[in-house]
């Protein structure tokens, strides 16, 4: 028995250096057109067209710096090098990894991105599905608060939707809203279904913002975890871990193993969940830089902890 749990214990040890969560302030970085151009050039070029469609250079800087942080983090965690590296997209635009071989320490690497405001970020695990979703609760342009949030009141359960509108000031239920969007979103980008799922069917649960659960039609899924952090700047983000064999058909054929064992699964979905390390767009594009040259790389990066939420504030 004693055995058994050491050997468990290593490999747990082992599968958290798969949870990796990192995020960008993309607001800091404010390149020259040359700049903006070298760093794109560190992409392979199926991927440029994504990254230039778009008018705005704001944008233009999310898309580049997701998918400079895809590559980054593969490199980093699996070892892959960057010319290596074949990244994709299913049919409902969820990114996966493409790769052969089986890696014992991570059965199932997997990962997914998101961006709003000044934040880009990215969140990986070795086993469980992983689903993100960074929301920054701004207020409406020409619409009150309360009109705002009246437009999506078909995707909420009753109990949700009581909690929203009785949160208190309509700041406070412009919050409240983010809060349970966020989590229905890290929850269908998790399976990679996309918003056309019955989202009204999925009441997410919870004691103050801690012990987050989800329930579907008056059951309990207790094969989900989630958390709702704030990742800075009145941003908020939200994980959700889930068992591989839920995830869409599309995303489930790129995945290297969906059936694990109960022991195997378990040990995945209460791995602790990591803090997010601060990036720069410098430190990516000067790994990704170096490392195409054959150039040694040290790929330092800040951890900075994301205030898990108490109480039931941010």
């Amino acid at each position: 028995m004693l055995l058994v749990r050491e050997t468990e214990r290593r490999q747990g040890e082992s599968m958290e250096k798969g949870v990796e969560r990192w995020a960008v302030d993309i607001s800091e970085w404010n390149p020259t057109s040359h700049q903006f151009s070298f760093a794109l050039s560190l992409l392979p070029q199926h991927h440029h067209s994504s990254i230039t469609r778009f008018v705005k250079m704001e944008d233009r800087k999310r898309a580049l710096v997701s998918r400079l942080l895809q590559y980054a983090l593969v490199h980093q965690v699996l070892g892959i090098p960057f010319h290596q590296i074949i990244i994709k997209r299913t049919i409902e635009g969820k990114p996966y990894l493409e790769y052969d071989e089986v890696n014992l320490e991570f059965p199932n690497f997997n990962f997914n991105t998101s961006h709003q405001g000044d934040y880009v970020a990215i969140a990986s695990e070795p086993l469980c599905l992983v689903g993100l979703d960074i929301v920054s609760p701004v207020i409406p342009g020409k619409e009150t608060i309360l009109e705002f949030v009246r437009n999506f009141s078909q995707y909420f359960s009753a109990w949700e939707w009581d909690c929203i509108i009785n949160a208190g000031t309509s700041d406070e239920i412009l919050v409240e809203f983010y809060r349970y969007w966020s989590l229905k979103e890290a929850f269908v980008k998790a399976m990679g279904t996309g918003l056309a799922y019955r989202l009204d069917n999925v009441e997410f649960r919870h004691t103050n913002w801690t012990n987050i659960y989800v329930n579907m039609n008056g059951e309990d899924k207790n094969e989900w975890r989630f958390w709702l952090s704030e990742l800075g700047k009145g941003h908020l983000v939200s994980i959700a871990r889930g068992h591989p064999r839920l995830a869409a058909e599309s995303y489930k054929r790129t995945l290297k193993r969906v059936d694990f064992g109960e022991e195997e699964y378990h040990l995945g979905l209460h791995l602790p969940n990591a803090s997010f390390k601060l990036q720069t767009v410098e430190q990516l594009v000067s790994v990704q830089g170096r490392a195409d040259y054959g150039i040694p790389t040290d790929n330092k990066v800040h951890r900075f902890e994301a205030d898990e939420v108490v109480n039931g504030e941010i």
